[in-house]
């Protein structure tokens, strides 16, 4: 685990509004903040998404210039609260989800902190390939009835979106962060999914392990840490600084935790049962071949996001 960021002290916790700040002064900070952000190489767009995060502005307000007109705004936070952490997310470069403390995922609302990875949009897609998958799998029926795994879950957006996916299914997410886990839980508590999800601490597999349910698992999901360990300093500022290196870091070659779910897996899976993962841009051929050689995969596939990037590998237990 990364150490904490400074971030901690710049989140706004989503909060029923407690203050009211005049229309007009929020449009002056508004404009100045997007001033410095395009100084900064940020992009504007995100002042209004944190004003709609933390406010009760809309997107029509912002765009027509209505917002000035108002004579009070209610908000989470006060106009110097929402300032300094402004101002962190110029100098320091902390994640303007983190200053809300949530960022929308699919259709959830997701709390986020810098014990988890913010979930991107391409994660999205790996949701829709499993579930084009299973649609597709002789074992349909039994697969969104079994029992199905998030390796690895972070702020639980995988956890979640499969429990919404198989409303009939058993999911346990698990992590080996005691803090990543307390987002998780929180997040399906605020999705109205606390009843569908277990959560259980450890390192990958050995959760389930312990639940005893080997040859059982319908499928397992995850985004596991994939960026080669000497890459991660290159990377934007707001992910090497504020991200969780646990979550980010896959060893010398981003391979390490990738091979481990293709190595043990296998003991884990039902005949016919799905493995997929999310991977960086190059990393596909390697991983089709490890699970080809591994010698109890069959129908590897992989799957490219929107930007034409291979980012998915699914494979399905063999008998």
């Amino acid at each position: 685990m990364a150490p904490e960021s400074s971030s901690h002290s710049a989140q706004f916790q989503a909060v029923a509004p407690t203050d009211s700040i005049a229309g007009a002064d929020l449009w002056a900070w508004r404009q100045a903040a997007r001033a410095q952000a395009e100084a900064a190489d940020i992009d504007p767009q995100e002042v209004d998404w944190l004003l709609q995060q933390v406010c009760q502005v809309d997107a029509l307000a912002l765009k027509l210039g209505t917002l000035a007109q108002q004579p009070q705004v209610l908000c989470q936070l006060s106009l110097a609260a929402l300032e300094q952490g402004w101002q962190r997310r110029r100098q320091d470069r902390v994640p303007v989800q983190h200053l809300a403390g949530q960022t929308p995922w699919r259709d959830l609302t997701l709390r986020v902190s810098p014990a988890v990875l913010i979930p991107r949009p391409e994660t999205e897609l790996i949701i829709e390939a499993v579930v084009e998958w299973v649609d597709r799998s002789p074992q349909a029926d039994q697969l969104r009835q079994g029992i199905w795994a998030d390796l690895g879950t972070g702020s639980g957006t995988i956890a979640l979106a499969l429990a919404q996916a198989f409303p009939n299914a058993l999911v346990v997410a698990t992590d080996v962060s005691a803090a990543a886990l307390k987002v998780a839980q929180a997040n399906a508590v605020l999705n109205g999914l606390g009843d569908r999800i277990l959560f259980r601490q450890g390192s990958w597999f050995e959760p389930l392990t312990r639940l005893g349910i080997a040859g059982q698992v319908a499928g397992m999901v995850s985004n596991p840490p994939y960026i080669p360990t000497d890459e991660i300093p290159a990377l934007q500022p707001e992910v090497a600084r504020h991200e969780p290196t646990l979550a980010l870091d896959g060893g010398q070659d981003g391979l390490a935790c990738l091979r481990h779910l293709v190595t043990a897996a296998p003991a884990l899976l039902m005949a016919g049962g799905v493995w997929a993962v999310e991977l960086m841009q190059g990393q596909a051929p390697a991983v089709a071949a490890l699970l080809a050689t591994q010698g109890h995969y069959r129908n590897i596939f992989t799957r490219r996001d929107l930007a034409g990037i291979e980012r998915f590998v699914l494979a399905e237990r063999g008998v």
